[in-house]
């Protein structure tokens, strides 16, 4: 019941769409109700012998059960229309509201979360409000009134009668309360499954080149046949359960005709029941077990429906660990001064990722980190834009703790390129202009010259409004890495992030990004994370990292001068540059 009372205000909004699909289904309810009445009346009066009378009265008995039927068109198309119309709204918000709320989540919430699993909770969990609006809960209003409404009927037609026409239901009820029980779970896991092999599914796409480069063709096809087998296996599961209640729901109810129409028949014998009283008895009958008939279907289908919607709810109960505070304030535009206070940071308790970490980065100052692989450096980089929060000490900008300022006023003065380079599907010029989309077509060439990727746009067929694919995959690596340069220059911050921004490109292209970043020293804060030394040789200050810590600072000369990480890291990379050399 709290789940059920979850999900309906979740349709809050379109209550009155419902409320108007639930009154015609009640009407239409009762035009079926009332249709088998008019057909027993005509029965009396055949019965009876046909006089003109009688035959005017049939005249008008069948004037009305076309009128009738007329009102029962108009009934079952606003029945099922509208509550379809409120439902896929009610789908299409909830994708936004799922889509959004995920969207919101602090990048810890994606540590341990498959891409295609959020992708089956957005799409294929949400549509399953849908079902429950639109067939569910119609469905069981009029299964509910009608029973009702029939019970009425039969025992005002004949009170012996309905009492053994209703000696089933109790046994259907437990029976029902049973497959309730046992079915979802086996939907839950079905739903689960599913999300799996979405998810399989999605890693392998992105991952094709890899699999036919190494030739994992069949391993993958196993992997992908083993979530698909056990999506089956939940899913037969739960049809087994149904298909043993379907024949057990038939043949209660069939018992409990047979038993009505051997004791009515007994009663027509000893004249205790009327022959057009028969007929509608027989007539209501169908009706009445109609509902009974359908509750197995009806189970099912709520079942799948509740585990889709717990699916939903469950994302949309997750609380990210990086919210604005109550009393946050938006930024005022900034000068770049960022400072770490003894910052302290993991990821996984007892694994420590920053061990009290402390600098300060002036207005147009540059600042380098360096060391291993796996040291804190991008971790940095993330608690500057407040992907992340300490947990200790704390990150200022401009003196303001990142934790007192709101998210959007601290990100739009900050412009990233990322290690992981992701441009997404369209123009070179959409995703230049991405995080500034009314840059004018002057202002997305300009920020290409100086990014060094200008040249290669224009020898492409259409320039700038060359499509580059899922992920940029038309583009070299270095083009990629080149363009998300233009895009991060382009939004001209006060603070700039280039995490790797020369990983992929070869020297001549270094030698140009070099230069580019060289040209916007002293115009913004520039946090650089690079492993080819040669690109931070001018900034105003370099952080070597080592577990965590701090181990050594200074620019380029003052460490290339003394015993330490970095002299052995600028050996390193001479006698690497000697070899290739």
């Amino acid at each position: 019941m709290k789940l059920l009372w979850r999900v309906a205000k979740e349709a809050k909004k379109y209550k009155w769409l419902l409320l108007f699909g639930g009154l015609c289904t009640l009407a239409l309810t009762f035009v079926n109700l009332a249709a088998p009445r008019f057909l027993s009346e005509m029965t009396g009066i055949v019965k009876d012998g046909v006089d003109e009378a009688g035959m005017s009265r049939i005249y008008t008995l069948m004037f009305s059960l076309l009128a009738l039927y007329i009102l029962k068109v108009a009934f079952r198309f606003f029945s099922s229309y509208i509550p379809h119309v409120a439902a896929w709204r009610l789908v299409q918000d909830l994708r936004m509201k799922v889509y959004n709320h995920i969207q919101g989540f602090s990048m810890g919430y994606f540590h341990d979360k498959r891409t295609g699993d959020l992708m089956s909770r957005v799409f294929n969990d949400t549509a399953t409000f849908e079902t429950l609006y639109a067939h569910i809960i119609p469905e069981s209003v009029t299964n509910a009134v009608t029973l009702v409404g029939v019970t009425v009927i039969l025992f005002s037609i004949n009170a012996k009668l309905a009492l053994m026409t209703c000696l089933p239901i109790p046994l259907l009820l437990i029976s029902g309360w049973v497959l309730m029980k046992k079915i979802r779970p086996n939907f839950r896991n079905t739903r689960k499954a599913e999300a799996a092999l979405n998810s399989q599914l999605q890693d392998n796409f992105s991952g094709i080149q890899e699999i036919q480069a190494f030739c994992q063709q069949d391993k993958e096809s196993g992997r992908v046949l083993s979530k698909a087998q056990d999506c089956t296996k939940y899913m037969l599961r739960a049809l087994k359960l149904s298909a043993i209640f379907h024949p057990s729901v038939e043949l209660l109810t069939s018992l409990g005709t047979v038993i009505v129409v051997g004791y009515g028949g007994f009663l027509a014998y000893t004249a205790g029941l009327e022959l057009e009283d028969i007929v509608s008895f027989l007539l209501y009958l169908a009706l009445f077990y109609a509902p009974i008939t359908g509750l197995a279907t009806l189970l099912e289908n709520a079942q799948q429906a509740l585990a889709g919607a717990e699916r939903v709810l469950e994302v949309l109960d997750a609380v990210t660990d990086i919210q604005d505070s109550p009393g946050a304030k938006d930024l005022p535009p900034l000068k770049g001064h960022i400072a770490f206070d003894n910052v302290s940071f993991n990821y996984v308790a007892d694994n420590t990722v920053l061990d009290n970490i402390s600098f300060e980065a002036l207005p147009g100052q540059m600042i380098a980190l360096v060391g291993p692989t796996g040291v804190g450096k991008t971790t940095i980089s993330q608690l500057a834009a407040r992907f992340y929060d300490p947990i200790a000490g704390r990150v200022t900008v401009d003196g303001h703790d990142l934790r007192d300022v709101t998210q959007n006023s601290l990100r739009n003065q900050i412009s990233m390129v990322l290690q992981d380079t992701f441009l997404f599907n369209g123009t070179i010029a959409e995703n230049i202009a991405y995080a500034k989309p009314l840059a004018s077509a002057a202002e997305i060439a300009e920020a290409a010259k100086t990014a060094g990727i200008y040249n290669d746009i224009m020898e492409m067929p259409d320039g700038f409004g060359t499509e580059i694919g899922e992920r940029g995959v038309r583009l070299s690596g270095g083009q990629k890495q080149r363009v998300a340069i233009a895009r991060a220059i382009l939004r001209d911050s006060p603070i700039l992030i280039l995490d790797e921004a020369t990983a992929s490109v070869d020297m001549q292209t270094e030698a140009q990004i070099q230069r580019a970043i060289q040209s916007l020293n002293g115009t913004r804060t520039i946090i650089a994370i690079a492993h080819r030394l040669s690109t931070i040789k001018n900034a105003d200050l370099i952080l070597v990292l080592s577990e965590g810590k701090v181990v050594q600072r200074g620019t380029h000369e003052e460490l290339a001068g003394q015993p330490g990480v970095y002299r052995d890291l600028c050996n390193v990379q001479e006698q690497g540059a000697r070899l290739v050399g």
